[in-house]
């Protein structure tokens, strides 16, 4: 064995075994090739946070309310400027309508997120959030992004303490990690104009956390950003989590390129966001749910995501809008989901945005085979084509 393989070996022990990774330390992982060591000692991680045989998803829907969006992110094939004839708002009608369809999918929660709108005023994001309180009271609003929360300071020119505590007060019930991207303020600065930076991204977290709220956070990675920001990245949610410990899951994902003004980047393939996703769990000790990308990912590569770190294969997705817009088209029904699942040997469960299990035990246990139930480790089946 090498002097690299044997560092490599014994820094992946010393994660596994839960001690903190240094950015160095992080670092040496994200520049190694050896995929399969990194993703057994991520899955090792992940049981030993996880030892239950159940492995999680939720059925929700993203609703994107408007695409009119001030901010210009090369990225983004979904945002339309604010005089763009493709602009639209959704009428309140057509929420409650794509809500009762979740619902009567078995849905808890709506992904309520959209551009940064120039001319909506705070009062009508309080209206519409208490609509929909009101109408369906059993399902969580996780709704506005650090970006867009940002942006409703700006627009009511009040402090972000007040601007959650009346998003909270009108029925905003937690907060997605959405305009994450990678936050660090040089890439943020080449890739978009007129978003929040890095620090204004964590207090918009750090003050919902301060008032009792729930969040997740993200990465999209696999651009203009070096290894070293990606591992600075995670390095600013860990130091956030250690001070608020808010954070319920992360999700990372690559960059999609089609159809953006970033599309001359080759697109980081399945080797790349396995690797990322292991170091993530490595790394991030203090989050205690890693979410799997089968929307970015495909069917295969978001199952395998199961072995590599992650212990929740994430939503349904009844609807999705952005990524779809970038070219990437992935669908998988209820079914299909809870099978990777059980492929991967483990009992699917539905959980909800604090991880909570909402199925019944029985029914959930009776899913899954027997052998797979009496298993002391993940025997991966993937599913035919």
């Amino acid at each position: 064995m090498s002097n690299s393989e044997m560092k490599i070996s014994s820094l992946l022990e010393k994660a596994v075994d839960g001690q903190r990774l240094t950015p160095a330390e992080g670092l040496a992982l994200l520049q190694s090739h050896d995929l399969t060591a990194i993703g057994n000692a991520a899955d090792a991680v992940s049981r030993r946070l996880h030892p239950e045989p159940y492995r999680t998803y939720n059925i929700d829907r993203n609703i994107n309310y408007t695409n009119a969006c001030t901010a210009v992110c090369d990225f983004c094939a979904f945002y339309r400027p604010p005089n763009h004839p493709d602009v639209y708002v959704l009428p309140i009608e057509t929420l409650i309508q794509k809500i009762e369809e979740t619902v009567a999918l078995g849905g808890d929660q709506i992904l309520l997120q959209g551009g940064l709108h120039p001319k909506l005023p705070l009062e009508w994001y309080e209206e519409m959030l208490s609509t929909l309180r009101s109408r369906f009271p059993q399902v969580n609003i996780h709704g506005f992004s650090p970006p867009e929360i940002h942006h409703f300071t700006k627009i009511s020119k009040l402090p972000l303490r007040t601007v959650l505590e009346r998003l909270r007060d009108a029925g905003l019930g937690s907060i997605p990690g959405g305009g994450g991207e990678i936050l660090v303020d040089r890439v943020r600065k080449e890739i978009t104009r007129g978003k929040v930076l890095t620090d204004g991204w964590l207090e918009v977290m750090r003050v919902w956390h301060e008032l009792g709220g729930k969040s997740s956070a993200t990465m999209m990675f696999g651009h203009i950003e070096t290894l070293e920001e990606r591992i600075e990245h995670l390095e600013r949610l860990r130091q956030l989590q250690d001070e608020t410990g808010g954070f319920t899951a992360f999700i990372c994902w690559t960059f999609q390129p089609e159809n953006t003004d970033m599309a001359h980047i080759p697109p980081a393939g399945a080797f790349e966001y396995l690797r990322t996703q292991a170091v993530s769990r490595l790394y991030l000790d203090n989050f205690p749910n890693i979410q799997s990308s089968w929307v970015t990912q495909g069917e295969k590569i978001g199952q395998l995501a199961l072995l590599f770190g992650a212990n929740d294969m994430g939503s349904l997705m009844i609807e999705e809008n952005v990524v779809s817009q970038a070219g990437t088209v992935h669908h998988l029904t209820i079914d299909r989901i809870r099978k990777c699942i059980v492929n991967a040997g483990y009992i699917p469960r539905q959980r909800n945005v604090y991880y909570e299990y909402i199925d019944d035990y029985e029914q959930a246990s009776a899913s899954a085979p027997t052998a797979i139930k009496a298993s002391s480790g993940p025997v991966l089946k993937i599913l035919p084509t």
